[in-house]
């Protein structure tokens, strides 16, 4: 079976992500949904985390924007999907569970102990709702990981320290053709 794929065009480059629709349908869904009514398009990635070299994960998404927002979905943790924060992995963020919109994330390295259900964050265990993987433009998920971030900069008073100085936008979303 062909998975979807969807390009990000960035103003750092392309990024590809193929979608688990069968192992994790309504976060992949909710994601198609955010890209088929072009949401996510002049958005930017704002955040970043660099834990160590090679170890860490960016954020993009409607970052609070109201107009960009779809109502939230049910969540899917790692233990019912089968899949893993692995390096590249993209996942649905959420505070409690089913409150998870239009922020997602892109791991790099494995991050499976700190994301993953049952084994770190959110404190309720269930963790991130994985649910595709970057198949092309790594090296522009690691560059936005690795450019600097603003000491004091903050995003809704959220963040401190993981804001980039210059973040890299987001152009464009859409479906690749099989």
């Amino acid at each position: 079976m062909n998975l979807p794929r969807v390009l990000v065009e960035t103003s750092a480059g392309r990024i590809v992500i193929e979608l688990e629709t069968v192992k994790a349908p309504a976060s992949a869904a909710n994601f198609l949904r955010y890209v088929d009514q072009k949401k996510l398009d002049g958005t930017e990635f704002y955040r970043a985390v660099k834990a160590a070299d090679h170890f860490g994960f960016v954020q993009f998404g409607a970052n609070g924007e109201f107009k960009r927002l779809l109502p939230p979905i049910a969540h899917e943790p790692t233990t019912q999907t089968g899949l893993h924060h692995t390096d590249g992995e993209i996942s649905l963020a959420r505070l409690a569970p089913g409150t998870g919109r239009s922020e997602f994330t892109i791991s790099v390295g494995d991050q499976t102990p700190s994301l993953d259900a049952g084994k770190g964050q959110p404190a309720d265990n269930l963790g991130y709702a994985a649910f595709g993987h970057v198949v092309e433009g790594m090296p522009i998920i690691v560059g936005i990981m690795d450019a600097p971030v603003s000491p004091t900069a903050t995003q809704h008073g959220a963040f401190k320290g993981e804001v980039p100085v210059a973040p890299v936008k987001v152009l464009t979303v859409r479906r690749l053709k099989p």
